[in-house]
């Protein structure tokens, strides 16, 4: 139940508890023996540091198989982080670049310029972000069919809108040197890949 809860979000120890049904003491046990086998994480928010946000391990998510189908079907997918300037850019890209689909990205509180790191680790990857530009996400017109935060802080602001919603917890590269930016865009590649597959299979 708990694995299967992470299988495309990212939770919060609360809302495992929401979704299992187990009291306080068991979930806490079952977390110990999951994340000591090596098959979760947990990390701090790095927004409000009083959250604590479970993660399945990167590197199981290749040997889980096929992921469940989402419950409907997805096309335009909206990426959200705080200054889209690396994280939801990145996103945003990967899923045009893999399912030739739509994709929009903005952040709660944009930056002036996509991070030069963003740039640079995506023209390795064989992305171009060079015209790219942050947008706020206050100026979203289209209604997407899933969003997706990619940022703990942008998850943890009242987002609105009443739509299928993920939540990722990749951690802030900027100000970072180019192996942190290589990591975030392994771990978002991956959850891209997984997320494309279970969106083809609804």
């Amino acid at each position: 139940m708990i694995v299967d809860a992470l299988h495309h979000s990212d939770r919060t120890v609360g809302e495992l508890g929401e979704l299992s049904g187990l009291t306080t003491n068991l979930l806490a046990f079952h977390l110990k023996v999951l994340e000591e086998a090596g098959v979760i994480a947990r990390s701090v928010s790095q927004g409000d540091a009083r959250r604590r946000y479970v993660t399945l391990e990167s590197a199981l998510l290749g040997l889980l198989g096929e992921p469940p189908p989402l419950d409907r079907p997805v096309e335009r997918v909206l990426f959200v982080c705080t200054a889209n300037s690396a994280r939801s850019q990145l996103a945003a890209h990967l899923w045009q670049a893999r399912t030739g689909a739509p994709a929009l990205s903005a952040g709660t509180r944009p930056a002036g310029r996509v991070h030069p790191g963003a740039v640079e680790v995506a023209r390795r990857h064989g992305l171009d972000l060079t015209a790219a530009r942050p947008a706020s996400y206050d100026d979203i017109d289209l209604r997407p069919e899933l969003m997706v935060s990619v940022c703990d802080r942008a998850r943890e602001d009242d987002l609105g809108p009443d739509v299928a919603f993920l939540h990722w917890s990749i951690p802030d590269p900027a100000g970072r040197d180019e192996v942190v930016f290589e990591d975030v865009f392994r771990r978002l590649s991956t959850r891209i890949d997984r997320l494309a597959r279970a969106a083809r299979a609804a």
